[in-house]
């Protein structure tokens, strides 16, 4: 059995015109959309002048004076629980226990007091217990943004075979103000034609 349609296909061809008004349509909202998305950071104050940043950075060391770290909690230890150990010492202001992405407890706390002579009544709960562990408590550090630890890179699988020779190096001779405290300058070898790569 066939069919046979007797009705014409009619298709409209695209006028240049009706593109080019679409075109400009797209032009004109994806402006409207940056200049809403300019206003919204300048409300938002991601766009920072360095005095602001530089007063953020001693709010935050303020706060910092006044918080501890504590290490090795439970993962089935509640803010409140940590909040009730520490009571003690000061009035608790507010606890943090970290998670990672999945929400899973790290094992560690920020606990931040009202005041800062709370934070050495803190201290004296160094290797107090807690859901049976034993605690450890340090005052928290300010970070210091590009202060990180230099931790060398290593191979992803120790069997491999070549390694390559390692250039000559110099003794450390450099500045450390343009690579960063503790950090050498890393060297790269003369790349190598391979076909597999």
């Amino acid at each position: 059995m066939t069919l046979i349609c007797s009705a014409p296909i009619t298709t409209k061809p695209y006028d240049l015109d009706d593109m080019k008004k679409r075109l400009k349509e797209m032009e004109d909202e994806a402006a409207a959309l940056r200049e809403m998305q300019a206003k919204v950071e300048k409300e938002m104050g991601s766009v920072q002048d360095p005095a602001n940043a530089s007063a953020s950075q001693i709010n935050r060391e303020e706060v910092d004076s006044r918080s501890i770290f504590v290490g090795n909690v439970d993962y089935a230890c509640t803010p409140e629980e940590v909040q009730q150990h520490f009571q003690s010492c000061g009035t608790v202001n507010r606890v943090t226990i970290r998670t990672d992405k999945f929400g899973q407890p790290k094992g560690y706390a920020y606990v931040e007091f009202v005041e800062v002579e709370a934070v050495q009544e803190a201290l004296s709960l160094n290797e107090s217990e807690l859901h049976g562990r034993q605690l450890k408590v340090t005052a928290k550090r300010t970070n210091v943004p590009g202060m990180k630890q230099f931790r060398p890179r290593r191979p992803s699988n120790p069997y491999m075979g070549f390694r390559g020779r390692t250039p000559y190096a110099p003794p450390f001779a450099y500045a450390p103000a343009p690579y960063g405290y503790g950090k050498v300058p890393r060297f790269r070898m003369g790349m190598r034609y391979s076909p597999y790569y």
